[in-house]
């Protein structure tokens, strides 16, 4: 790996991390934009992206334990587990030129929901609701290693408390990228060159993390938010024409 994507995979793990500790989510959606062009394939990257982002909900989910409803968080979690395992190994089997149009695609539509509709809608912890949304979720996390989206909807939406609605959140990341860590290894994605950027990438996370902790009382999260998806839109367009 060259310097130059070394320094893009340190500052992009950064970054992601001190989104996610603002926001709650977006880890997987920031380190996508640049990880299919730095490492040698598609589910690598996926890969790279997943254990770095179990890193940077880990230490948050475990101080949040106590607030953790299983309720809302099983049946959507559940469903993510069976279909992103479907998911992933439909990664080694299609063209990663492909995966990243369809992944530019997703930035775009991404970005536009939470610029436009965030917040309008609403939607209750009910199974079939959790079913769909962890089918979607599943989806995305095993093709393109952005699972949040979805499930930030469902979260936010049946959440009251922002304690709740942080230990939704990092339980389902940390319980699902683990079980994606072992369905990618069983297709072949957990390579020497993922361990060995991982390594690099740790400690940008955590001092993303840092980061994210000293600005959450300082910035406007609305504000926040609002650039983090307009830069995930360009990014997507330029994936789509990459």
């Amino acid at each position: 790996m060259s310097i130059g994507a070394i320094v893009l995979v340190v500052f992009f793990a950064f970054l992601a991390s001190s989104i996610q500790r603002v926001t709650g989510f977006g880890f997987g959606i920031v380190f996508m934009t640049v990880a299919p062009f730095v490492m040698p394939s598609y589910g690598e990257a996926t890969a790279l992206s997943g254990m770095l982002a179990i890193v940077c909900s880990l230490g948050t989910g475990i101080r949040m334990f106590r607030f953790l409803p299983w309720r809302k968080l099983a049946g959507i979690l559940l469903t993510f587990l069976a279909v992103s395992f479907f998911a992933v190994r439909m990664v080694a089997h299609i063209d990663s030129q492909t995966l990243k149009h369809v992944l530019g695609g997703i930035l775009i539509l991404v970005a536009a929901y939470f610029c436009l509709l965030n917040g309008k809608v609403k939607m209750k912890p009910t199974v079939p609701v959790q079913i769909g949304m962890g089918t979607v979720s599943g989806l995305m996390g095993g093709l393109f290693g952005m699972q949040g989206p979805p499930a930030v909807l469902y979260f936010i939406s049946c959440t009251d408390r922002k304690e709740e609605y942080m230990a939704l959140t990092q339980w389902y990341f940390i319980v699902g990228n683990i079980a994606m860590t072992f369905y990618r290894a069983g297709n072949g994605f957990l390579t020497t060159a993922v361990v060995r950027t991982w390594l690099m990438g740790v400690a940008a996370v955590l001092l993303g993390l840092l980061f994210g902790s000293k600005v959450y009382d300082r910035l406007s999260v609305s504000t926040l938010r609002k650039v983090v998806y307009i830069f995930i839109g360009v990014a997507g367009i330029v994936a789509l024409l990459a």
